[in-house]
């Protein structure tokens, strides 16, 4: 994820976001690289986005550092999209994003069995951009927003054995203000995930019909 668009307005190259070393995926659903990637425990030296509740928050993907000339994803890495948000107990910056923390806020997964069209198919066309809405009732605060393609688990392996998902991870940081006072409900990344999951060990050649997108429900507010 190299960057962050508020309401439409692109925030730059790499800000806002924790970088990891490489493009390489997350295959261990135990580790806590599934948080925000390798090296994503700390946000020192990121700045946080003030943005309000409400706001639609557009995360833009590609493979290398260019917008232009191939795929965001790889084509051939059809998967899901997965946005959650975790509240900060202070700063998003020294957040680490441990504990039953994350609310889902949206997901998207096998869309056309026929054609075999994913929400990675549709992020491509965006030219590496999905959205998400903070929902409006989230408590003002420092997030960590997590959007990940599995891609949060990109599941173009062809094997139904673990580890079988490949999962991209990126965590931005924002600051939400005029927010409410809901209590959403929250679970563990790392935690959420199985080995077992259908969603993380699945051949998605396979003539499959349908995917079950990992994680909890999408909570909307």
């Amino acid at each position: 994820m190299q960057y962050v668009w508020a309401n439409g307005l692109d925030e730059g190259y790499n800000n806002y976001v924790r970088i990891p070393p490489n493009n390489n995926p997350v295959t261990d659903v135990t580790s806590t690289d599934l948080t925000c990637n390798v090296g994503g425990l700390s946000g020192t030296g990121v700045s946080t986005l003030s943005v309000a509740a409400g706001t639609n928050l557009t995360f833009e993907w590609h493979q290398h550092a260019q917008r232009t000339g191939e795929d965001a994803i790889s084509s051939g890495h059809k998967g899901a999209v997965l946005v959650y948000v975790a509240k900060a107990p202070t700063t998003a910056a020294a957040f680490n994003g441990q504990g039953a923390v994350w609310t889902k806020i949206y997901h998207s997964g096998l869309l056309t069995p026929s054609s075999m069209t994913w929400a990675t198919d549709v992020v491509n066309t965006n030219l590496g951009k999905h959205s998400a809405v903070l929902p409006a009732s989230l408590p003002a605060g420092e997030y960590l927003p997590l959007r990940s393609p599995l891609s949060m688990p990109n599941t173009h392996c062809c094997s139904s054995r673990y580890p079988g998902a490949q999962i991209y991870i990126g965590c931005a940081q924002v600051k939400i203000t005029s927010g409410g006072s809901a209590v959403p409900p929250k679970v563990a990344l790392p935690g959420a995930y199985h080995s077992t999951d259908p969603g993380i060990t699945v051949n998605i050649y396979n003539n499959l019909q349908n995917y079950t997108i990992p994680g909890p429900a999408v909570w909307t507010g």
